[in-house]
């Protein structure tokens, strides 16, 4: 008897449950349901979360635009460190040994990569004796043309150019070579004329060959400093008063001319509201109270040499000038162009 009331018993609780299971079930259904409980109990009407926004785009500094990339340094003579150039000591220094370039470690290219943190990889591919041609079709002294070393990581660009294309170490070694009386320094001012009336048109497919090859590129361009003081008092390695003057004088136009060049380079870049700039660094006036004929003059005076008769050094910066070009770029690359550079940090 007692077995049987047992069965009776779990039969009874076996019907009591299953009725209470489907009341409780029914009312769960009848309640609404949000989504996210929904999401969580059945794994329906789950959303996608939206994405953050991202911040607005912010303006790069003149110092983030030039160190975003790498820097290389194009050129001639006065970029390269001609004035500074040991054979001894700077033949290894770039090229494996090559040394017809005559890239020195005093020139301005060490101190400025030096003082900063690019974020890739550049080059010293400035050269003795550029002109505008080497730096856009034919190499110079086997290399190839100084624009094929840039590339759209290029975010710093320095060079000096146009000094060989009017034939300034010509120009100077006439005012040298000849007689203490004779006007044949000046003489020569038609030809300069001539030459520095064809180097707008050069300088301006220079610069914007660097801007279509180093898109995003600051470029710096800089002048030459004036060789003799304002008012010369005496005669220096045989170039009389009145001739320093006209030196001065051609240096003066030829920077002119590669001022307006880099201006108009710029402002086509602001027309076409493109990423990179063009930029004047003046050095005329660089080396005063350090002039040739001064007590510590920041260039070279006349060197005479066996092969060439005045060696190439002559009248070029000594490290003492290419220490003070590098203090002239690194204020010009923290200053930047005076405008907004078309570039932004996501």
């Amino acid at each position: 008897m007692a077995a049987l009331w047992r069965r009776i018993r779990t039969r009874r609780g076996a019907l009591v449950t299953l009725p209470l299971a489907l009341t409780l079930l029914a009312a769960a259904v009848a309640v609404p349901v949000g989504l996210s409980q929904r999401c969580r109990l059945f794994g329906q009407g789950c959303r996608t979360p939206r994405p953050r926004p991202k911040p607005p785009p912010r303006a790069l500094t003149p110092l983030e635009a030039a160190t975003r990339g790498g820097y290389v340094a194009l050129g001639d003579s006065y970029s390269s460190g001609e004035g500074a150039w040991n054979p001894s000591s700077d033949r290894a220094y770039v090229n494996g040994g090559a040394e017809s370039c005559h890239r020195s470690r005093q020139s301005y290219f060490p101190t400025v990569s030096q003082a900063y943190r690019f974020a890739k990889t550049g080059g010293f591919w400035a050269c003795s004796g550029a002109r505008t041609e080497n730096l856009l079709n034919v190499g110079e002294r086997g290399e190839p043309p100084q624009l094929d070393r840039l590339t759209a990581d290029t975010s710093l660009v320095t060079l000096s150019i146009g000094g060989n294309d009017i034939g300034f170490s010509e120009i100077v070694e006439r005012c040298v070579v000849k007689l203490p009386w004779s006007s044949a320094c000046r003489a020569q001012d038609t030809d300069i004329r001539t030459r520095m009336a064809a180097l707008p048109t050069s300088l301006r497919s220079a610069l914007d060959g660097i801007a279509q090859r180093a898109p995003y590129a600051r470029v710096l361009v800089l002048g030459y400093p004036r060789p003799f003081p304002v008012a010369p008092q005496r005669s220096v390695d045989n170039i009389g008063t009145a001739d320093q003057g006209f030196l001065n004088g051609v240096v003066h136009d030829l920077d002119n001319t590669i001022y307006l060049a880099a201006r108009d380079a710029d402002r086509r870049l602001v027309a076409a509201r493109k990423p990179g700039s063009v930029e004047f660094v003046d050095t005329y006036q660089a080396f005063t109270g350090h002039e040739l004929g001064t007590g510590q003059p920041y260039l070279n005076a006349l060197d005479l040499s066996v092969s060439e008769f005045v060696a190439t050094r002559s009248f070029h910066p000594n490290p003492l000038g290419y220490q003070r070009f590098g203090e002239l770029m690194n204020r010009q690359i923290q200053a930047g162009p005076g405008r907004q550079i078309y570039q932004w940090r996501q």
